[in-house]
């Protein structure tokens, strides 16, 4: 997931149906006169069944194990104009660090009984949160029933991931690699009884499960400005890149920002819970290049399958801070429905 080039994509628009419906040609007979066709259950074709059908064929086409969409609500579809991605895109005015400043681990192969890379010795940990004996600490478990999840430590944390890169030595099933590997979970987009539509796992999550990245065009602070006074008062799919900014100097004009709105991928649809099943976490791949990394998704409990798959619009840190505030007017309300709800998305 580190290439945010240019990659494939799929759009939907233009195309919306044509190569969906068989109108097969009526048949001839032996006379060369047309037969005679049965039409007395016929029933057209609706423009939300083409646009299903279209949206069907996209999901089918993207990486990773099956995406299904599902409606039992209504006979609308998902955005008809939304774009699906495999990696975030660049927009104008947005740079990623040249490789020359990303660093490799000189880890060997067979290290640590064949999975790679050591604390002791991998480089990739240098920017790493130290754990409770003062040690970096690997973020995935490597062996035992949650092996390949999200070690508790972060977790419990807000602590950015360093995963090893393309430079470093240790192979490609390293237990410091995960993200990078992209979506290994069915999903399904469905449409909620009450919020639009939402995403869901059909299979059980474990705990610190990695679930997938939240995609989309990566723009300038002043682009998403712009874009955000342009949509006042619909849902909003920005998400600040400032992770680093505090300890890398970058002022809040330079940091850059993600917008899912019409481009990126099934974790778009995931809606917002005061009390989530997931969290957001930051994954980078280039300790030199503090502005573009991944936003990935976790599980942070085990997940029964076919559970709503939420997360917090804000951050821990943020929901803390502003759970005793007034909302500003205008408010959005939050229909979470959960226990401890606050009542408002943005305060």
């Amino acid at each position: 997931m580190e290439d945010y080039g240019q990659e494939e994509d799929f759009e939907m628009g233009d195309e919306l149906g044509q190569d969906e419906i068989d109108l097969a040609p009526l048949s001839k007979s032996k006379s060369g006169m047309r037969a005679s066709l049965d039409l007395s259950n016929f029933r057209p074709i609706t423009t939300a069944e083409i646009a299903r059908t279209a949206f069907i064929r996209h999901l089918r086409a993207l990486d990773g194990p099956a995406i299904t969409l599902v409606n039992t609500i209504d006979d609308s579809s998902p955005p008809l104009g939304y774009r699906f991605i495999k990696a975030c895109k660049l927009g104008k005015g947005v740079t990623k660090a040249d490789d020359g400043f990303m660093a490799g681990c000189e880890c060997r192969p067979n290290n640590g009984r064949n999975v790679g890379c050591e604390f002791t010795k991998c480089e990739c940990l240098r920017e790493a949160e130290l754990g409770p004996n003062n040690k970096p600490i690997f973020p995935y478990y490597c062996s035992g029933p949650r092996h390949g999840c999200l070690r508790d430590f972060y977790l419990d944390s807000r602590n950015a991931i360093f995963e090893c890169n393309k430079l470093c030595r240790c192979h490609q099933n390293c237990k410091n690699r995960n993200v990078q590997h992209g979506r290994q979970v069915k999903l399904e987009i469905f449409k909620t009884a009450n919020r639009g539509w939402g995403l869901r796992c059909p299979q059980p999550l474990r705990k610190g499960q990695f679930i997938d990245t939240y995609r989309g065009e990566i723009i300038t602070s002043a682009e998403a400005d712009a874009r955000e006074a342009r949509a006042k008062g619909k849902d909003s799919y920005l998400f600040a890149m400032d992770k680093f900014a505090l300890g890398h100097g970058i002022a809040d004009e330079d940091v850059y920002v993600v917008d899912g709105e019409h481009m990126g991928g099934p974790s778009r649809f995931m809606n917002h819970s005061c009390e989530p099943n997931c969290r957001q976490f930051t994954v980078s791949y280039n300790d030199g290049d503090p502005k573009v990394y991944d936003l990935a998704f976790f599980a942070i409990h085990d997940i029964p399958a076919n559970v709503e798959l939420t997360f917090d619009y804000l951050d821990a840190e943020v929901s803390e801070e502003t759970e005793e505030r007034k909302p500003e007017k205008g408010a959005t309300e939050c229909l979470c429905g959960a226990e401890k709800c606050r009542k408002y998305l943005w305060l």
